[in-house]
């Protein structure tokens, strides 16, 4: 599988207190990468980093083979790479249509003029980002029946999904999925990992998945990222993370 995202001995520290060290991964086209670890390990601040919002202290970050670590945001976002939030981040009084559409405006590119006037290129551009919208992802995430409601009436499972779509109508290579299943019951929780792993099927793209339910991370990764405090300290597939002695000591738990 090609490598699509590198992350290259990056480095975070914020006043002097270091948050990632020396961090090194690779996100491959067509797998599921989980980054794990305890809470204030560093793992959104590695999504940070990744996605401009964090300037990095040392270190790089490669997407398909060209540096991006100085990048700004939407440089990066129209290059590929979509997010979800930890928290939460739509806008509650829009659609959920409205929402999702907003996540693919960074890739549109038209004039100030047809912009203005909505004509000509700017609304065929418009007519198939719906289209698309409507046909790809709000079947794919089975939201339809939702499509035109309010965000702010949905439930918490729900609007985890909307996120979702709006960060897939980016068309991102690659994925990056902070703590999807956070606050959400047994039945939601199912239900994402299932749209994650569609996802994976139809679009096949890198999925990179920062994740505290340590059964749906075992069941639906291919390889395991594992840090504790900001220094990685496997990488390896599901079960041998499992049955790494560094693991369950930091992360997993001794057996008593």
């Amino acid at each position: 599988m090609t490598e699509v995202l590198t992350v290259n001995s990056l480095s975070k520290s914020f006043s002097g207190i270091s948050a990632l060290k020396d961090i090194a991964f690779g996100a491959r086209q067509g797998e599921i990468l989980a980054i794990i670890g305890p809470n204030g390990a560093g793992k959104t601040t590695i999504f940070n980093c990744i996605t401009g919002f964090y300037r990095p202290t040392r270190g790089s970050v490669f997407f398909e083979g060209k540096e991006i670590t100085n990048l700004k945001p939407f440089q990066i976002a129209r290059k590929g790479i979509g997010r979800t939030f930890q928290n939460i981040a739509l806008f509650k009084r829009m659609t959920v249509l409205d929402n999702i559409k907003l996540g693919a405006e960074v890739l549109l590119r038209y004039g100030l003029f047809s912009s203005l006037c909505y004509y000509g290129k700017a609304r065929r551009i418009e007519m198939e980002l719906r289209e698309r919208i409507e046909h790809e992802i709000i079947d794919l995430l089975e939201i339809e029946s939702i499509r035109h409601r309010v965000v702010g009436t949905l439930s918490y499972g729900l609007q985890k999904r909307v996120e979702l779509a709006r960060a897939l109508a980016m068309r991102p290579k690659v994925l990056l999925l902070d703590e999807p299943t956070a606050g959400m019951n047994l039945e939601e929780t199912q239900d994402m990992a299932r749209f994650i792993l569609d996802i994976l099927e139809e679009l096949r793209i890198a999925i990179v998945l920062i994740e505290h339910d340590m059964g749906m991370v075992m069941d639906i990764s291919d390889r395991i990222v594992v840090l504790d405090f900001g220094i990685t300290i496997a990488c390896d597939t599901p079960e041998k993370i499992k049955n790494n002695p560094k693991v369950i000591k930091a992360y997993l738990g001794e057996a008593k």
